[in-house]
């Protein structure tokens, strides 16, 4: 497998179509995708498999059981947990290889806790009033290509 330029976290997400296509864009990018248990769906889910194509054998991914083992594979990293409930926005920050992007599931977003716990690195995507959130595909995407356009990652 590849030395990742970023890790995206996908908190107990709940749509495997969604996590597919998180995986696609991650392959895309050269970032390695983390899923944190309980998953909404089975790994070898046929939707999950479909919505990363044919892409999904090469793509860099772990499964953990729980946020302690998460963070105990990823020791010295930067954390940025995206939430609608942040104040700084997603391109006012200078990203560095290596960071962690976290996203939390689809029908509830992160606990409480963890933005609690990481209040200084909670970052949001503005979006209109009318809309809740973006979906989580294309949140990813949106973090992961600003990450890459502000370091010149040449793919």
């Amino acid at each position: 497998m590849y030395e990742p330029a970023f890790h995206v976290v996908l908190h107990q997400p709940e749509i495997p179509h969604n996590t597919g296509s998180v995986g696609r864009t991650c392959l895309a990018v050269g970032a390695k995708l983390w899923l944190v248990r309980p998953l909404g769906f089975r790994v070898d889910d046929y939707y999950l498999r479909r919505a990363g194509l044919d892409y999904w054998q090469h793509l860099n991914w772990q499964v953990v059981d729980d946020w302690a083992s998460l963070t105990a594979e990823l020791p010295d990293r930067r954390f940025w947990l995206l939430t609608k409930k942040a104040t700084r926005a997603y391109a006012d920050v200078r990203y560095e290889r290596g960071d962690v992007f976290v996203f939390g599931p689809e029908s509830a977003g992160l606990p409480d806790a963890l933005l609690g716990e990481y209040a200084d690195h909670t970052l949001r995507i503005p979006v209109r009033e009318q809309v809740r959130s973006l979906n989580l595909s294309n949140a990813a995407a949106v973090v992961l290509y600003e990450a890459v356009r502000q370091l010149n990652i040449s793919l």
